[in-house]
């Protein structure tokens, strides 16, 4: 007999535009292999602990971490300092300081989407569910190392000159209609950029 799981309480649900930011290291199971387990692991915990605190520090609040993989949630009305976290997130791997004393050199992809989403607690951490969670990974994986791809609604955001399209496979679940667009700004000017109304 399947079990009944139950919905988030219904005080603790909040529906939102928000934009989602996935960014995952390139390369890590190589790195997993290559590595001591434990400098591998200490690797993974400098990494994450960096781009949780530039996020949090950009105003993101970081939903989830695996691994070599974080998530996190702004607002809509701050969508450009997700994608400036997203951008900022390359270089920060780059200068990672154990990278450097292993001689390891880094890289991140990453994907941002922009939508509603349903917010709640879950066993004490905040969650998001909703299609611009889903589209965040499938633009993140489909990502070459060193990209930032956003979907069409945050690339309507940004100034028009600071992205290129690029044609992507369908991207599993969303069928081929899906539009995706290189971020070619530095992270500086991207939230100067940002249309407003």
């Amino acid at each position: 007999m399947a079990e009944l799981l139950l919905p988030l309480p219904a005080r603790d649900r909040e529906h939102q535009a928000a934009c989602l930011v996935m960014v995952d290291l390139v390369g890590s199971t190589r790195l997993a292999h290559q590595l001591p387990l434990e400098t591998y692991a200490a690797l993974m915990a400098e990494f994450v602990q960096v781009l949780i605190l530039s996020f949090e520090a950009r105003g993101g609040q970081v939903l989830q971490h695996q691994g070599d993989a974080v998530l996190a949630l702004w607002p809509s009305a701050r969508t450009g300092f997700g994608v400036t976290a997203a951008l900022e997130a390359h270089e920060r791997a780059v200068r990672l300081g154990l990278a450097g004393a292993l001689g390891v050199q880094l890289e991140v992809r990453a994907g941002v989407a922009l939508g509603l989403v349903i917010t709640g607690l879950v066993g004490g951490q905040l969650s998001a569910y909703g299609l611009p969670v889903n589209y965040a990974r499938r633009l993140c994986d489909a990502a070459t190392p060193g990209e930032t791809l956003v979907c069409d609604q945050v690339a309507r955001q940004l100034a028009p000159g600071g992205l290129l399209a690029r044609s992507l496979p369908p991207l599993r679940g969303f069928g081929p209609d899906c539009h995706a667009y290189t971020v070619t700004l530095p992270p500086a000017a991207v939230t100067d950029g940002m249309k407003t109304g």
